[in-house]
Parts: C-alpha cells; structure tokens; sequence
C-alpha cells in the first residue's frame, strides 16, 4: 500500500469531519512535542529540553515556510501574505484564543490563552519559558519567508504576563526600509 491507497482511504471521511480530523492529528503531534520534551526535562532537566525544543523548532521554520509557501503557490512576500502561510503552521492552526492583527506594514498575533501552559499547569508542572522555542520558530519563519522583515516578542513566558495574555509577536519591515 502506499500514498494512493491512503489517499483513497482518507477520502472515505465525511468531508464535514475531515476539518475535525485535521485538528485532531494536529494535536497529536503538540502531545508527541510535549512528551518528548517532558521525558527530556525529567531525564536531564529543563534547560536540556529547552535547548533541544529550540533547535528542533528553529528547523521546523524554515521548513514549513518553504514548504506552504510551495503548497499554497504564495508569491507575495509583504507581511500580511507572511501572515496568511504562518495561520496555516502547525503552530498557528488550532492555537486557542488567538487574536491577529494585520496592517500592511505592521502585525500582531496574541495567544490570550495557552493549552500548553494549562496542560503543565494541570499536572502540577510549573510554566515553561517557552520564549526561546517560540522566537527561534517564528526567527527562522520570517527569515525563510521573507528576510526583510522582523519579528519581536513582546511577551512570552518567562515574561510577567497577565492571564489574559500568554504571548505577543509583532512583525514589521526591518529597520531601514
């Protein structure tokens, strides 16, 4: 059996759950990142986990940059065209509570809630200082989209954050333009 077969089997999902689906294999993948990263911090401690989420993260930006932006056919490279192939990353879709904000030269994307900090925080773990992981990410995004434009945090855990808002990115022109 190969991709054909799979395909036709697939196609078997009625089309209105298919979305649904999509979601739960997303969330498959979050629980697999959260279960390696745990099993890391257990073995040798949260900055060894860290260390390798960054890294692991970092990679997967620039591929899935280069990747939508070939599945999508996007040719515009301006922000709010950035925008639309980051809504479509395994760390956008699904992402509860997000708010975004797009302006020709100036974005924001807010997450005013976390599952992954309510699942730590719901097996009594202490709030992860996702700031690094979720930079290197979006860094290395940006950077594979479109290296004239900027992104910066300007809040993330380890960040004082209100429980309103876990994290906020902005992204701009860099400087100069």
């Amino acid at each position: 059996m190969g991709r054909d077969e799979d395909k036709a089997f697939l196609s078997k999902i009625p089309k209105e759950q298919l979305i649904d689906f999509l979601f739960l294999q997303l969330r498959n993948l979050w629980a697999v990142d959260g279960l390696y990263f745990l099993e890391i911090e257990k073995q040798w401690e949260t900055k060894a986990a860290t260390d390798i989420d960054c890294a692991v993260w970092e990679i997967m930006g620039k591929i899935e940059a280069r990747k939508i932006k070939e599945f999508l056919h996007i040719k515009d490279n301006d922000i709010p065209a950035l925008i639309s192939a980051l809504r479509y990353t395994s760390w956008a879709l699904d992402l509860e509570d997000k708010e975004i904000i797009v302006e020709k030269n100036h974005s924001i994307i807010r997450n005013t809630k976390c599952r992954v900090q309510s699942t730590r925080k719901s097996k009594g773990l202490s709030e992860f200082g996702c700031k690094p992981v979720r930079l290197g990410f979006l860094k290395a995004f940006v950077k594979e989209f479109n290296p004239e434009i900027s992104v910066k945090c300007n809040v993330c855990p380890p960040d004082k954050h209100s429980d309103e808002l876990w994290c906020e990115w902005e992204f701009t022109p860099k400087k100069g333009e």
